[in-house]
């Protein structure tokens, strides 16, 4: 997947660096001129509501790709307050600052695609689309979100992880390589390149393939997960410390990824199968992310865009002395 970019904003210095950020990835995925200035508009929006509401926060930025159209995903995350009234927030006029009240409203209407999650007194997380094209492919059946950052002081994650499949299935795999930096991404990558050699072989098989692939290397954790709509079911196999959980309406089930260190020792590879209905949650990550999170202590979350939910665990579950990778996938609501 594209490199993510982290703009970490504290005072209102970094709103015109997160902008900067913007403008050279717009431009390094060629956007039209209109298009690259609603991008512009909405980090520094964005950015702007973090300075103001809550004091400090973080903007990251993510090149997106469908049907061959580029586009950039925008998510903005705070501990702040929080906002009391999201549905009158939205609405022009509306202020709890002293300002104009035209912030998230412009953000909404800038955007392709506009998702927002607060709670009082715990922050807020907002989620956005622009793309290098006004028409685009319409989504396809499955919506995934990502967050895949390396350690404080490193320039690349040692993390890594990929997607594959088509139709009603997904194949998603997550390596990530021992210690940090670029000998750790380097093992990280050879994972998601056998994988890419081999898209179509099962969780079980991508464990053996991967532990061929990192002889040589530092070595890596890593999990692959595949889901079949139709059957309402997938599977997963684990080498290492990538957790694996399945959230559906009430219940959790966290699978078991055996111990090990792909490239390395591998003793045993079990592939388990847990359902997948409607609504549910698919969600991997590296240790970079602590284990002790429940997603009923976020109300309605689990409704919100893939990448949403993704954003809201890293702000809060992040360890902060790691690489760290979390994934979701789930089914797209019917429009």
């Amino acid at each position: 997947m594209a490199s993510q970019v982290l703009i970490k904003v504290d005072d209102r210095t970094q709103v015109g660096e997160a902008r900067r950020a913007a403008a050279r990835i717009t431009e390094a995925l060629a956007f039209n001129a209109t298009q690259a200035g609603k991008a512009a508009l909405a980090v520094t929006e964005a950015a702007t509501n973090i300075v103001k509401h809550a004091g400090t926060g973080k903007i990251l930025l993510l090149p997106l790709a469908r049907a061959g159209v580029a586009g950039l995903e925008i998510l903005a995350l705070d501990r702040g307050p929080g906002i009391a009234n999201v549905g009158a927030s939205l609405r022009d006029g509306y202020s709890t600052a002293g300002s104009m009240g035209t912030g998230l409203g412009a953000l909404a209407r800038a955007a392709e695609s506009f998702d927002l999650y607060s709670q009082p007194g715990r922050g807020t997380a907002l989620r956005l689309e622009v793309w290098a094209a006004a028409a685009c492919a319409p989504p396809d059946v499955f919506e995934w979100g990502s967050v895949c950052l390396p350690k404080s002081g490193e320039v690349v994650p040692g993390d890594a992880w990929a997607m594959e499949g088509s139709g009603d299935y997904r194949t998603i795999l997550v390596a990530d390589g021992l210690g940090h930096g670029p000998d750790a991404a380097r093992s990280a990558r050879a994972a998601t390149e056998a994988f890419a050699g081999n898209p179509s072989a099962s969780p079980a098989m991508l464990m053996q393939i991967s532990h061929a692939a990192l002889a040589g290397t530092r070595g890596a954790a890593g999990g692959a997960a595949r889901v079949i709509l139709a059957e309402g079911r997938g599977t997963f196999a684990g080498v290492g410390n990538i957790a694996c959980r399945v959230e559906t309406a009430g219940e959790r089930r966290q699978l078991v990824s055996h111990s090990g260190t792909l490239g390395h020792v591998m003793r045993r590879v079990q592939e388990f199968e847990f359902a997948f209905p409607p609504g549910a949650l698919l969600i991997l990550h590296s240790d970079g992310l602590a284990t002790h999170w429940a997603i009923a202590d976020y109300p309605g979350l689990m409704a919100k865009h893939a990448g949403l939910i993704a954003a809201v665990l890293y702000r809060d579950h992040d360890r902060g002395r790691d690489d760290v990778t979390v994934v979701v996938l789930k089914q797209r609501p019917s429009p």
